[in-house]
């Protein structure tokens, strides 16, 4: 069990560092909506290694039988090593080349509640959130919580799917007689 979750985490995780890495040099060229929308899809597509995960571990080492539960614990268990790697390329990203992500971050956002057409109190509310939750992410132990809750959703939603679509229960030894005959 252990090394179909380790190797299929981290090939998911390589994946989704991979991607994100990638998608970095385009960030400023597309936009925030843009980047939001290509890095939900490039963590979707790291996670389709949950399924095949679980696949791989009915098939090769369950004898082809799985629970939902078990097929629940090998999924989540590739889904958290895969948010590690997530969530330790970012940090190493935004140390260092993505250092300014914060900035750009909350300009785009005032910019888009100041064109909301909104009130001022109204918009005035929403920079004073903006500027609250800039000074939250310049703490790591915060940072890293909001950039795993990212990708986490996801692989949860990806595992639970995967374990209830591969789950086979064992054959009893009459039916198997039978099947054979």
């Amino acid at each position: 069990m252990k090394k179909t979750i380790l190797t299929f985490g981290l090939i998911s995780g390589v994946i989704s560092s991979a991607l994100m890495i990638c998608m970095i040099p385009f960030y400023d060229k597309i936009g925030n909506d843009k980047a939001l929308i290509l890095g939900y899809t490039s963590i979707v597509l790291s996670f389709l290694l949950v399924y095949f995960g679980i696949r791989s571990y009915r098939d090769n080492v369950a004898d082809g039988h799985i629970t939902f539960a078990k097929g629940f614990g090998v999924g989540i268990c590739i889904t958290l090593i895969s948010c590690l790697f997530y969530v330790g390329t970012w940090e190493i990203l935004s140390r260092t080349v993505f250092q300014d992500f914060m900035d750009k971050y909350s300009a785009a956002m005032i910019a888009k509640a100041q064109a909301s057409g909104a009130s001022a109190a109204v918009v005035q509310a929403k920079i004073d959130e903006i500027q609250h939750m800039k000074e939250m992410y310049a703490h790591p132990l915060y940072r890293m919580l909001m950039t795993f809750i990212e990708p986490f959703p996801i692989g949860l939603l990806i595992t639970l799917i995967s374990a209830a679509v591969l789950r086979k229960k064992a054959q009893p030894e009459s039916a198997q007689t039978a099947a054979t005959a």
